[in-house]
């Protein structure tokens, strides 16, 4: 079994921390995993042609996870089969879980560059990029090296080492090939479910997860779970060994059983509802133990620290996309709009503690 059979065959579902682009890298991921516990976390996407083409290795910072985080999706997206190939055997030297291909980001910047869910109107190349992943994993397991990747520079390279060595992470195991998955929307501009998931399934993909709207639906409206619905019936009749989780408007762990329930779905992807509630993922009881134990500030606080020590200031990063998470943390409290204004002009977690030991929301 692959480790998404394996959860389910150990759970009622599998509920697991949806890939958000600017929201979930690695200090992100890490209070998540540490105290929602998710059975399983993707990365932010990353661009294949920017991992091949760029000058700069920053773009690794996505896929940035340590030990504690397994097991770790990586996802990619971009139009060339030729650079997911070679992402395919990055993110395996890497030491992925999985490698995830975004087909749903309805993002204008992506779509109308042909990437994300634009691809949902283009098949054969859908068909083409599984395919170009499903090579680079098999002949990364049969020995290919980054090396011999025609478009990976040295400094690209030896990136890859430090990351390995700076987030203490084992030599990947040849033997224990990353699984290959999708996640897509229901359409383009209307559902289309019946003419698109055929494609996929297709390619004997170990996952497919399925966001409820379209691409013209961007985030606005309601996710239609009636559509996922008739998604899981059509995968579970042509290929049972495929896991098909649902993503949209799920907002705890209750939901997520629910929809399981009523869907027929495997498991739930949770995304904005996690902002600033890494607890989201616990059932009621475990919910509320943690916030009558754990002080949330006193999170958020570990949060802004972690951010501080894995993006340092000397290495050139900026504490600015740390802010929004501190602002998400105030949702509900009392002042929360004085208390957001200060943290989001925050410059570091020493200022992040003095904002919060002023407000007496933690404790020195």
């Amino acid at each position: 079994m692959n480790f998404w059979q394996e959860i389910l065959a150990e759970k009622k579902m599998i509920l697991a921390l949806s890939p958000m682009d600017g929201v979930s890298d690695h200090p992100f991921r890490y209070i998540t995993k540490k105290y929602g516990k998710p059975d399983l976390i993707f990365s932010e996407f990353a661009n294949v042609e920017g991992i091949c083409r760029s000058s700069s290795t920053r773009i690794l910072d996505h896929f940035d996870f340590d030990p504690s985080q397994h097991p770790f999706v990586a996802q990619i997206f971009g139009k060339t089969p030729a650079y997911f190939k070679q992402a395919a055997v990055l993110l395996c030297e890497l030491g992925v879980d999985g490698v995830d291909v975004n087909m749903g980001c309805p993002a204008p910047t992506v779509a109308n560059n042909g990437s994300g869910a634009a691809i949902i109107k283009n098949p054969l190349l859908a068909k083409e990029i599984i395919k170009a992943v499903q090579e680079g994993i098999n002949e990364w397991a049969n020995g290919l090296e980054l090396k011999d990747c025609p478009d990976f520079s040295i400094k690209m390279i030896q990136a890859v080492a430090a990351k390995k060595a700076k987030f203490s992470l084992a030599n990947a195991n040849r033997q224990k090939v990353p699984t290959v998955s999708v996640k897509t929307r229901i359409g383009y501009h209307e559902e289309e479910i019946a003419t698109w998931l055929p494609h996929l399934l297709e390619m004997r993909l170990a996952a497919i997860s399925l966001h409820g709207r379209t691409l013209k639906q961007g985030y606005s409206g309601k996710a239609d779970w009636a559509v996922i619905g008739r998604a899981a019936e059509l995968v579970k009749s042509s290929d049972p060994a495929v896991t098909f989780l649902g993503n949209g408007d799920v907002n705890s762990y209750e939901e997520a059983l629910a929809k399981v329930s009523e869907f027929g779905v495997d498991g739930v992807l949770i995304g904005r509802a996690s902002f600033g509630q890494p607890h989201v993922f616990l059932p009621q009881e475990e919910r509320i133990k943690f916030l009558a134990e754990k002080n949330i500030f006193q999170v958020a606080l570990e949060h802004a620290q972690l951010y501080e020590r894995t993006y340092p200031a000397a290495e050139d990063y900026r504490f600015l996309p740390m802010r929004k998470h501190l602002a998400w943390y105030t949702k509900g409290i009392e002042n929360a709009a004085s208390i957001r204004a200060e943290l989001v002009r925050s410059n570091n977690s020493a200022e992040v503690e003095e904002i919060l030991s002023k407000q007496h929301l933690i404790v020195d």
